[in-house]
């Protein structure tokens, strides 16, 4: 073959002899791009950022080798390339979704297993007793919960749905608030010293969760009048798990930072009482538990189902 031929055969690169077809799922996600004849629409109906969207695109282009899309301001068109791969793309996107139908709930509830992982605090003192009532509605679902802190990545560690303390959520995931929350200080009744400020946390015994035991520098903010107050402190105790520092509390220990949910029990049963009413400690975190899972066309209905539920569930 002369070189002329050999790059006239590069350059087709959805014949016989161009590079490999992106994987069923890439093929999906194209098809449904292309349906939405603009990558902000597409956006908004995979749940995902337009930024997201055009890297994607951009991935599937630079395997083929050719663009798909002819950029506009407002919308895209389809090239020659792209109208030849979206006749073979509408088949896996029929095929999933003819899949997915299968698959839904039926008046006999959801199947099969989801995957969720949650930081413990939330896990053990909200989601836990939802789950419990979750699974009264889906007998047959099987549910594997696991505590960890650390960001997970859902596709690669097989993980449907996650529960996390963020204000940046991951651009690849679709995250949806279900609590807001705020930390404050919290003791045992009749604890001593009285506190009537943060500045008194100075000369208390603290109770904080993962610092070290060495001095550090809170900053609290009082939500009535706006004040700020920076207090350094030294922890009598810190640890890696809430509800042991809730214990010690409990006991008469000292104070604990912890978020409003956590002591939500103990404070209706008047074993801690809020130290420091209408002060609060902003974390870097952020004030809100959000769900996070994959896109529409791959996060199960399960998944979907229990983000639901649990919103609605402390909406209320």
């Amino acid at each position: 073959m002369t070189n002329k031929r050999a790059d006239a055969a590069r350059r087709s690169s959805l014949g016989r002899t161009g590079p490999a077809l992106p994987d069923a799922g890439a093929l999906e996600f194209f098809a449904r791009v292309a349906a939405a004849e603009s990558f902000a629409a597409a956006a908004r109906e995979l749940g995902q950022t337009r930024a997201a969207v055009s890297r994607r695109v951009a991935q599937i282009e630079a395997q083929l080798g050719t663009p798909l899309f002819a950029r506009h301001t407002r919308a895209v068109g389809l090239t020659e390339a792209g109208r030849r791969l979206l006749a073979r793309a509408r088949f896996v996107l029929e095929a999933a979704e003819a899949a997915r139908r299968t698959l839904r709930t039926r008046a006999s509830g959801l199947t099969g297993t989801l995957r969720v992982t949650t930081v413990p605090v939330f896990g053990q003192t909200v989601l836990g007793p939802l789950l419990a009532a979750f699974q009264a509605h889906h007998p047959d679902l099987q549910v594997e919960l696991r505590f960890t802190a650390r960001r997970v990545d859902l596709l690669r560690e097989d993980i449907d749905l996650a529960f996390r303390i963020t204000e940046r959520p991951p651009e690849d995931c679709i995250a949806q608030p279900v609590l807001r929350f705020a930390v404050g200080a919290y003791a045992a009744p009749g604890f001593k010293p009285k506190l009537r400020h943060p500045q008194d946390l100075a000369r208390a015994r603290c109770l904080v969760f993962g610092a070290a035991a060495e001095a550090q520098t809170l900053r609290w903010h009082h939500e009535p009048s706006g004040e700020h107050a920076a207090v350094e402190l030294r922890p009598c105790m810190s640890a890696d798990d809430l509800g042991t520092l809730q214990a010690a509390a409990r006991a008469g220990g000292g104070v604990v930072f912890t978020p409003d949910f956590a002591v939500r029990d103990d404070l209706a049963r008047g074993t801690l009482v809020n130290a420091l009413p209408g002060w609060r400690l902003p974390i870097p975190e952020g004030d809100t538990v959000q769900a996070l899972t994959l896109p529409l066309a791959v996060a199960p209905e399960a998944a979907r189902a229990l983000v639901r539920f649990v919103a609605d569930s402390l909406r209320h």
